[in-house]
């Protein structure tokens, strides 16, 4: 299996048909075996059966259902566990992430473990825009990770390196940064964004901003305490 897709959804019942129809032909076109996972965060509407009705003619579907909502986080944690490609690609499901990027990250992982999205022109309310700006701005600062958009969702990830980072609640935020600590290269491109146009968003000020305070000092915390020993090899001189 050369990629895997990994999709989040949490009520996006409005959604889910067209993102699959969109990214249908762009995998296909590449020519290498993949699949689709979908992550059912414990949606109350009909994101579920849609996803089951869709899984009938589409064998590349595989679809993970919660009990419950357990956030974003776990959904990722879920879906990285079961893909089976050597790349894994994650999207939103609420369609502002465009699938005709996915080549354009694909081209540029050559020599880096995690390509990055970064939204160009971002299609949002203006208070989340400015939430978002400061929110990466002191993230950058106090992770040091480089990377100027880490709320894309579009992102490209080498699987064995992904296989060594472990998540915790929240943590998907900072994948770059857990990256870098672990000695992994990290790339960034710019990619479309655009208007949600069914649907309602998740993001609110609370779930977004002020819980990741802690989350962004511990992973600061990670980065000064990492072990960087290296071990003599018998050419080295005492």
């Amino acid at each position: 299996m050369k990629y895997s897709i990994v999709i989040p959804l949490k009520d996006e019942e409005s959604n889910i048909e067209e993102l699959v129809e969109e990214i249908e032909p762009v995998m296909q076109n590449l020519g290498h075996p993949w699949e689709m996972i979908c992550i059912d965060d414990g949606s109350q509407d009909q994101t579920l059966p849609l996803l089951r009705k869709l899984q009938k003619s589409r064998p590349y579907l595989q679809i993970i259902s919660f009990e419950k909502n357990y956030g974003q986080t776990s959904a990722f944690d879920a879906g990285f566990r079961t893909a089976r490609g050597e790349f894994v690609i994650t999207i939103d499901g609420d369609r502002q992430n465009d699938p005709a990027d996915i080549p354009h990250l694909i081209s540029a992982m050559d020599g880096y473990d995690l390509i990055c999205g970064r939204r160009r022109t971002r299609k949002d309310p203006w208070k989340k825009k400015i939430i978002s700006t400061v929110a990466n701005s002191i993230r950058s600062r106090l992770c040091k990770d480089g990377i100027s958009d880490t709320g894309c969702s579009l992102k490209l990830y080498r699987a064995q390196s992904l296989k060594q980072i472990p998540l915790y609640e929240g943590m998907h935020r900072f994948l770059p940064a857990l990256f870098l600590i672990y000695g992994f290269k990290v790339g960034e491109v710019p990619v479309n964004h655009r208007e949600r146009t069914k649907g309602e968003t998740k993001y609110n000020v609370f779930n977004r901003s002020f819980n990741t305070i802690a989350d962004m000092f511990a992973v600061r915390w990670m980065a000064k305490r990492r072990l960087g020993y290296r071990v003599r090899t018998d050419g080295d001189r005492a």
